[in-house]
């Protein structure tokens, strides 16, 4: 047997294999042609609406500011020349050691892992020189950002971010040792395939870099696989009833309420991280809410019709199954708007069958929405509106785009690398297939939803926003609330969620969690990762908050669960559910879920 490393597969490849890649590529181009010069309405890729015209006034604003000073300009262009200058003497040292016998920091930062980043003096020097580039930019930024209004600042943040994120030289083939080795070893074959890899995603109209591996995963197979039924279908959802694993029951039952832009089955991946099948075993009757894929038919859907064909629908269902009128319910980012919106609406009513609401990385006050501001403007509104006009909604692959853009590093650099450089093998993620598996959003909801929810901040204004002419008051809301932030959550701020939190009169539960926006959510106890923190204070600000809160190790799943026990009634025997009153539709994960965009 040969001690010597397997060749890359490439390496090995048929001589014929190059030719016929190049022919694939040819046949792709001019698919990927012909869909760019369609007309608009049936090219997806036609035009991007979140590409906000207000950054171009927002940058000439900027540079407006510097030119005012030219002396401060000069001074911090020579500053940046003076660290450049100094990178270049140390490098140019003997074994990279300075005069002062300072070695340069090590660099923590996941695109430059290689070791031919320290090794090569080369890249070494490129990757120095980019990082100092980098932070003298956003030092400048933040230097005269008080002389910017404050939406121009937030655009040139977040653009800036992003040239600085695509100018990496981790993203370039010349300048990626990785790349530039299987080049060699291939002989070109990774770019050539990885150029058949990008012309596949731009004529797909999927809105991002597909590093999924599509064949690995089946729902209802070894994904969103949790046994359970449809046990009821309306035009906005489909209700899933999971079959219970325990004897004994929870009397009152759990509802899952997801984000109307995602698939539920965040919350159904593997068996191991399956949220669902958790507290499936906890003992809890669980019930979760499959959004439907909007299409033109859906055009006119609003914000009210998502809660009244949805949650309000289950209730009733529900209660049909279980005997049991009260429910908890358990809401995810959008889904938790959504839900103390519905809250809200039930209290108007004098309705008080929610025995408790979970509102996991949700945003109800959006006086700060982080970076989503730069795509959510009155302008931007309308260029929205026109875009969708015709089409009736938004797709999933338009919102695939925006998303991305929030995490450019993770979710399109690091994916350009791997699937259009190296040119390697889709990846068996179960996460990662799910955000590729997204829903889209009707044009009556999304013009609610940006306009009112979002530019006027509706929900923090008692009677601005209404369902069904009802007007909605969040402060009259009695129901206990248990809130769930994440630490890292790029999406939901947890200081924006932890003030929209305080402003509830209810009695209320805050607990911060460990990591981001999807992994601090979905977080299993056996995985004993990412750890929660608890303060039962409600300070004046998050900071103080988190200043006297306490960590606990582990998982927030555990607290929470503690949390339901308590609102969840007595135990009864359990009941298998084709044993209830409504006829199964189908097995879950049900039609609505097996839709893609």
């Amino acid at each position: 047997m040969s001690d010597k490393p397997e060749q890359d597969p490439m390496a090995k490849a048929n001589p014929a294999d190059p030719m016929k890649a190049w022919t694939d590529m040819i046949a792709q181009s001019q698919n990927a042609f012909a869909q760019m010069v369609a007309p608009k309405g049936d090219a997806p890729q036609a035009n991007n609406p979140f590409v906000p015209a207000a950054s171009v006034s927002a940058f000439t604003n900027f540079m407006q500011v510097l030119m005012r000073d030219p002396k401060k300009l000069t001074e911090a262009q020579a500053e940046l020349w003076q660290k450049q200058g100094d990178l270049l003497k140390h490098l140019l040292n003997k074994g990279g050691i300075s005069e002062e016998g300072a070695q340069l920091a090590p660099v923590k930062d996941r695109r430059f892992k290689s070791e031919e980043w320290d090794k090569n003096l080369n890249y070494n020097a490129l990757m120095h020189s980019y990082l100092i580039g980098a932070d003298w930019l956003k030092k400048l930024i933040a230097q005269n950002s008080s002389e910017l209004a404050p939406r121009d600042l937030k655009n040139v943040e977040f653009f800036s971010q992003q040239f600085i994120d695509a100018m990496a030289p981790s993203n370039f083939a010349l300048t990626n040792p990785d790349v530039v080795k299987k080049t060699v070893e291939t002989g070109g074959a990774n770019l050539v395939k990885g150029a058949n890899n990008m012309l596949a995603d731009l004529t797909s109209g999927a809105g991002h870099v597909r590093r999924a591996d599509f064949k690995a995963f089946e729902l209802g197979k070894n994904i969103a696989a949790t046994k359970g039924s449809v046990v009821l279908r309306t035009p906005m959802m489909e209700l899933l009833q999971f079959e219970p694993s325990t004897p004994k029951v929870g009397a009152i039952p759990l509802l899952l309420i997801p984000p109307w832009v995602n698939k539920y089955y965040l919350f159904d991946l593997q068996q191991k991280t399956s949220f669902i099948k958790w507290a499936v075993d906890e003992g809890y009757t669980v019930f979760a809410i499959s959004w439907v894929n909007p299409t033109e038919a859906h055009a006119e859907k609003d914000f009210e019709d998502y809660w009244l064909e949805g949650p309000m629908a289950a209730f009733d269902a529900m209660e049909k199954i279980t005997g049991q009128r009260h429910v908890n319910i358990f809401s995810y980012c959008l889904g938790g708007t959504l839900t103390v919106s519905g809250l809200a609406y039930l209290a108007a009513k004098g309705d008080d069958r929610v025995a408790s609401a979970t509102m996991c990385a949700t945003m109800t006050d959006f006086s700060d929405f982080g970076d989503f501001e730069v795509f959510v403007t009155d302008d931007q509104v309308e260029k929205v509106e026109s875009y969708i006009k015709n089409k009736g909604y938004l797709d999933a692959g338009d919102l695939s785009r925006l998303f991305s853009l929030l995490r450019a590093n993770d979710l399109i650099w690091s994916s350009v690398v791997s699937s259009y450089l190296l040119a390697e093998d889709a990846v068996a993620s179960d996460l990662l297939f799910w955000f590729s598996d997204g829903i889209g959003m009707p044009a009556k909801m999304l013009d609610t939803f940006m306009r009112k929810v979002i530019l006027d901040n509706a929900l923090t204004q008692p009677g601005k926003l209404k369902f069904k002419n009802t007007p909605l008051d969040l402060s009259k809301i009695q129901t206990p609330l248990y809130f769930v932030s994440l630490k890292d959550d790029h999406v939901a701020h947890w200081q924006a969620t932890y003030n929209g939190a305080k402003r509830f009169k209810a009695p209320k539960t805050f607990v911060l969690g460990g990591s981001g926006h999807n992994a601090g959510t979905i977080n299993p106890p056996a995985a004993k990762k990412h750890g929660f923190w608890t303060n039962p204070t409600f300070a004046a600000t998050p900071e103080e908050w988190f200043a006297g809160a306490e960590k606990h190790e582990g998982s927030w799943w555990t607290m929470w669960s503690e949390f339901l026990r308590g609102k969840s009634g007595e135990t009864v025997d359990a009941k298998p559910v084709a044993a209830g009153p409504l006829p199964v539709l189908e097995a879950a994960p049900g039609s609505y879920a097996k839709t893609r965009a």
